[in-house]
């Protein structure tokens, strides 16, 4: 495809999402609290979407990956929270 024809299919998508993300980013902004290793890993992620870089998808995601090799011995929660805490909150607790 061309790339007016993939703006053609998919701006409009695109920039629904992008004002999803603004919204989001009011919600946390509004509220009371402290951020988590989450916000930091969302905002890494959202540098790497204007860099001009090559392969911005496996970038965005990598900045919310875990960089490790190593297993860790046990889950220390029942989900998945979407960031990877780093690896003083990776470790099990004993």
């Amino acid at each position: 495809m061309t790339r007016q024809e993939i703006l053609d299919l998919y701006f409009v998508e695109a920039r629904h999402k992008l004002i999803d993300i603004g919204a989001f980013l009011d919600r946390v902004a509004r509220a009371e609290g402290h951020a988590d290793f989450r916000m930091e890993a969302f905002h890494s992620a959202l540098a790497k979407l204007s860099t001009g870089e090559p392969q911005v998808a496996k970038r965005v995601l990598l900045a919310f990956s875990d960089p490790t090799d190593e297993p860790i011995p046990a889950a220390i929660t029942k989900a998945a929270c979407g960031a990877w805490p780093g690896p003083e909150k990776s470790a099990v607790v004993s």
